[in-house]
């Protein structure tokens, strides 16, 4: 069989052959780091005590967390509004939908002085809530309140794209045999839409559980109140290694757990049989 000329192939299959390339290029790219970061967090003497310390223990407990209670809000809020998202075409109803994927470009740090803006003591919203004795700035509280800001578009668009894919005929036939509307979205709408809500929910987790610049502006550092996981990472690499690579291990495992998890849930079942 005759070998083809690495030129010809190009020529023939140009596409293919830079495709390929870019993946490997990708993968060293991404690969490299983490594999570095491996193997010097394998090298520290101390990493094990690093990784069960009470620093670790906490700003772990604390991302968890505030993160699952972020997650909730995000659910039980974004949902109904992805679906009104996907299925109503008024004027407003598409500049609201301009402005979900703001906290996307909007860059943390403005996020957090925003947020401070708005809800600090001295805040717009802030200064009210104070005097009824309500305090979010520089608690745990804000720590919620950031990670909502900046996950919560991850979820709002993959949930709208899950109900885009999701025909409205399904939904009228449905109604035509009596089925009451809010009973057709939880039997038929929901289920279908499922695959795209998981995904935009693990990304819109990670992206909760990875913040740091509206976090920092607007929640502080405070052990075991406002440190989370980035947060407490970047207080360890201040004084000690050991510290900062046990956090980042554990962050990239639950970053590849997540992943992984995803995997499962949004395989179309026919691949499982």
């Amino acid at each position: 069989m005759a070998v083809m000329n690495p030129v010809t192939q190009i020529r023939n299959n140009p596409t293919g052959i830079l495709g390929s390339g870019g993946a490997v290029l990708f993968v060293l790219f991404i690969g490299i780091p983490v594999i570095a970061l491996l193997i010097q967090a394998a090298q520290q003497s101390n990493f094990l005590d690093a990784v069960t310390g009470d620093t670790a223990l906490t700003a772990l407990r604390l991302s968890l967390f505030t993160s699952v209670i972020s997650m909730a809000v995000v659910v039980l809020l974004g949902t109904p509004f992805a679906y009104l998202l996907a299925r109503s075409d008024r004027l407003w109803i598409r500049v609201v939908d301009s402005l979900v994927e703001l906290p996307l470009v909007l860059p943390p740090v403005v996020a957090g002085v925003a947020m401070l803006m708005a809800f600090g003591r001295n805040g717009l919203i802030g200064s009210g809530l104070e005097s009824i004795g309500l305090h979010i700035s520089f608690t745990t509280t804000a720590v919620v309140f950031a990670q909502i800001f900046v996950a919560s578009p991850f979820f709002v668009r993959s949930a709208k794209l899950g109900f885009q894919s999701v025909a409205k005929d399904y939904e009228d036939v449905a109604q035509t045999l009596g089925v009451s509307p809010l009973r057709t979205f939880f039997r038929i709408t929901l289920p279908l839409a499922a695959p795209a809500m998981f995904t935009g929910l693990g990304i819109a987790w990670a992206r909760a559980l990875s913040e740091f610049g509206a976090t920092m502006m607007f929640a502080g550092n405070l052990t075991g109140e406002t440190q989370t996981m980035p947060l407490a990472i970047m207080s360890a690499m201040e004084s000690s290694l050991d510290g900062a690579l046990a956090l980042s291990v554990i962050l990239l495992a639950g970053s590849v757990l997540l992943l992984a998890l995803l995997g499962l849930l949004t395989r179309p079942r026919w691949q499982g049989r």
